[in-house]
């Protein structure tokens, strides 16, 4: 199968974000990738539900909504109401972390869970299998255009190894400094859901982009 590819929202211009909504309901883009940060969890501040609901007035395909915030808990049912598709909240700011992932499906979206650079893979072992997903940031999450980590790749494939005993349909997700260098390497680790930014809005074509990303060719196999 092809990657999921989903742009990041928070990378468009947003004195021109209808325009950007549009060409990406248009392009190969599989989710729209929507980034809200507080400021506490992370040194950013992002936006929150008024332009979360501009961008569903629009959008006709999937929002994959990142939640890089402190207490997540007390915002899920807003986030799902405001037309989140899927919530992904960070194991590092959750305490009771079943508990929000429990929320999260019954607030009727999917489930998600994203760890920082520095945390470990292991530590996703006994909530594997109740997740739909897991976002392995590359970079520091508060900023775009960062570099990427190589260390992500190890992570991937031993997430993708944990998996395959705990949970085959799981997606892996990659957010930070991916793009045409390295989403061949990061397939071959196990990632399938990619999340691109400035590779996306800072190329010349953006549609053209989000197509060689999407149609990328692995070794001799065309995926």
């Amino acid at each position: 199968m092809k990657p999921i590819i989903a742009p990041s929202v928070l990378s468009a211009d947003f004195a021109n974000l209808q325009r950007d909504i549009e060409m990406m309901n248009s392009s190969e883009a599989d989710w729209f990738h929507v980034d809200v940060m507080d400021g506490v969890f992370v040194p950013n501040i992002s936006f929150g539900f008024p332009v979360m609901e501009a961008i569903k007035k629009y959008a006709v395909k999937p929002l994959d909504v990142h939640l890089m915030i402190v207490n997540p808990d007390q915002y899920i049912e807003r986030f799902a109401q405001a037309g989140a598709t899927g919530i992904t909240v960070h194991y590092e700011a959750c305490v009771h972390l079943h508990r929000t992932v429990q929320s999260i499906h019954q607030s009727g979206c999917k489930a998600g869970v994203a760890i920082n650079p520095h945390t470990p893979v292991e530590l996703l072992k006994d909530i594997l299998s109740d997740l739909d997903l897991v976002l392995v940031m590359s970079v520091n999450p508060g900023f775009g255009g960062q570099k990427f980590i190589p260390n992500t790749l190890s992570k991937v494939k031993e997430l993708r190894a944990m998996a395959a005993r705990l949970n085959p349909d799981l997606i892996i997700e990659v957010d930070g400094g991916v793009g045409i260098q390295n989403i061949e390497s990061l397939i071959q680790a196990g990632a399938n859901a990619f999340v691109a930014g400035n590779a996306v809005f800072a190329a010349e074509s953006p549609s053209k982009m989000i197509s060689d990303l999407k149609n990328i060719s692995v070794g001799d196999i065309r995926i």
